[in-house]
């Protein structure tokens, strides 16, 4: 990374301080600061300078925004902290996709600066905490709010493709035969009305009408996807690799295999060594159970296509395709250019960016991938009509996706009242599977599936509301998640007293932790017995403390002790 001189950084100053006052890709502030502004602000910027095709935009501290005018400022960025994480790595993991930022602290006549100086991004919108922002003259807006603005920045196209790139020295000999066999078949498939003119072209004229070779010459692409075995070589020192590796429950390596150019036909080789055994399960209206395979073909091929095509070569590792007995996981390399699932899934338009455009280009022409974006979409909608947990994108690593199938049914009657009887769609299908895995989801998220009485708990321990759960046979789960009522914890202590006098808070909490709802954890357990004995019982005047604070001992309140004998005499009565 280059950081700037002193002269660079004034020089810089001089230039902002020219600008006009509503300039998209600029802010200036002088003290005041809240940290998620910040992420906020670093989102809009880069996503304007986008749009203006800046290379950067500017975050500056301590020139006053109406004037422009130098008057310093106190923050110091690179001393604050959220929680105990630093200002500046907090900021960088909730934005996606990770952007270069750099923080310059500085003297400018003696007037303390502070300069975020932000990357542009390239046809992604940048989101902070999943949500994306947008300049409009001086003011932050969120970018779903304007349309119009996210297509341009989703327009535009990296310059550079790795796979265009022409193999010097590769000829058509470097080229399997077979590969391009299987590459004229799906051609035609692809396009039914060139069927005939595809039959009378040779293997060259075929291949650049596919756009796989410019002009005779040999790409990577054509490597990738139709070179010989011996041929690898022309792409070092990059790789073009898949790998199938067999794990068991321990996560133990029991078998693998590698597999490496032509990938038309590798692919298939690879997904022969996936055991796709058989699922029996009775649908909710039917009378006999049927049979159906743990992985979707379509799926499993689809998944694999998407790491081939979106795989960042450069980076020189393998594509990995991990079994496990109930679950399928695909890693490639590079970012998430979409920047989150949920983008994909939502917006009205194809995307218009791909890391390996000519080798995109070359599978769609192969029958490979869908060149209308629908791809993942899909995947979701074909889980969700097997009535199988949904697909999990893990995008917590800026530069690698992994992707897992489910291979096995949760609760058939819940996912099929979702996707059938009570109506939802998929957007909110895919919250409530989050829900169900235990996945935090957005406050938003969380906000919308209140709304419609589908969770209960307090953010972010929330769980499926009893509405689902009777609906769907899941009520002792919605217990054990939700708990008891207050009062059953209140009889089972005041119960014990009756029976043995005194406890300590030993006792109270053999009594009651493995009976408080499983959705808190070790530490809510406690507070939540905390209050019930403090905050609650001794207010009401059942129980009072006998002993400290440190040491409590509990005893039952004297109004307790006359109800009790009275119980008793009424007992004898009868």
């Amino acid at each position: 990374m280059t950081t700037k001189s002193q002269r660079e950084l004034e020089q810089t100053i001089n230039d902002l301080q020219k600008l006009p006052k509503e300039t998209e890709w600029v802010e200036f502030k002088k003290d005041k600061y809240i940290s998620k502004e910040i992420g906020e602000y670093i989102s809009s910027l880069s996503n304007s300078a986008c749009l203006y095709n800046k290379e950067k935009g500017y975050l500056v501290f301590g020139i006053e925004d109406r004037t422009h005018k130098i008057i310093g400022t106190h923050f110091k960025p690179k001393q604050k902290k959220v929680g105990n994480e630093e200002l500046e790595s907090w900021l960088a993991r909730l934005l996606n996709p990770r952007i270069d930022f750099v923080i310059y602290e500085f003297l400018y006549n003696n007037n303390p600066i502070v300069l975020f100086e932000i990357d542009a991004t390239t046809n992604t919108p940048v989101k902070f905490e999943s949500i994306a922002y947008i300049r409009v003259g001086s003011y932050k807006k969120k970018l779903s709010d304007y349309p119009e603005k996210e297509r341009k920045i989703w327009g535009k196209q990296i310059d550079y493709d790795w796979s265009a790139v022409v193999c010097r020295g590769a000829t058509i000999n470097d080229l399997d035969p077979e590969a391009i066999s299987k590459a004229r078949k799906e051609y035609k498939h692809k396009h039914p009305d060139l069927a005939s003119e595809v039959n009378e072209w040779d293997d060259l004229t075929f291949l650049n009408k596919a756009k796989i070779t410019k002009q005779g010459k040999i790409t990577r692409t054509a490597i990738v996807l139709l070179g010989k075995e011996e041929s690898e070589h022309f792409l070092l020192p990059s790789v073009a690799k898949l790998a199938w590796i067999l794990r068991d429950n321990q996560n133990v390596e029991k078998d693998y295999a590698h597999f490496g150019p032509p990938l038309i036909l590798n692919v298939e080789k690879l997904v022969a060594k996936i055991r796709n055994n058989k699922n029996r399960y009775l649908p909710s209206g039917m009378l006999f159970p049927i049979d159906i395979t743990q992985y979707d073909p379509w799926v499993i091929r689809e998944a694999l296509h998407n790491c081939i095509a979106h795989q960042d070569y450069e980076l020189r590792g393998r594509i990995n395709v991990i079994e496990k007995e109930n679950e399928l996981i695909f890693n490639n390399l590079g970012s998430f250019i979409p920047g989150d699932v949920e983008t994909v899934l939502n917006r009205n338009w194809p995307p218009d960016v791909y890391r390996n455009t000519f080798l995109a280009d070359a599978m769609v022409n192969f029958n490979m991938i869908d060149i209308i974006g629908s791809g993942i979409t899909r995947m979701f909608q074909k889980q969700k009509e097997r009535y199988f947990p949904l697909p999990d994108f893990d995008l917590s690593h800026s530069d690698r996706v992994s992707v897992k199938i489910p291979g096995e049914i949760i609760d058939e009657n819940y996912t099929q009242m979702l996707s059938s009887e009570m109506d939802l769609n998929l957007a909110t299908v895919i919250l409530l599977d989050k829900v169900q895995k235990g996945i935090k989801i957005t406050p938003e998220g969380h906000k919308f599936l209140r709304r419609q009485k589908l969770i209960e708990g307090r953010f972010p321990n929330i769980y499926v509301s009893a509405r689902i759960a009777f609906v769907t046979g899941e009520k002792s789960k919605y217990i054990k998640y939700r708990g008891l009522d207050e009062n059953h914890y209140q009889n089972l202590v005041i119960q014990f007293l009756k029976k043995y006098g005194s406890a300590n808070r030993k006792d109270i909490d053999a009594l009651l932790l493995d009976k408080l709802p499983e959705i808190l954890t070790d530490k809510q357990k406690i507070n939540k017995i905390n209050r019930l004995l403090s905050c609650t019982m001794v207010k009401q005047n059942l129980i009072k403390n006998t002993g400290s604070r440190k040491a409590p001992y509990w005893v039952l309140a004297e109004n307790r002790r006359k109800n009790n004998k009275r119980e008793k005499k009424n007992n004898k009565t009868d």
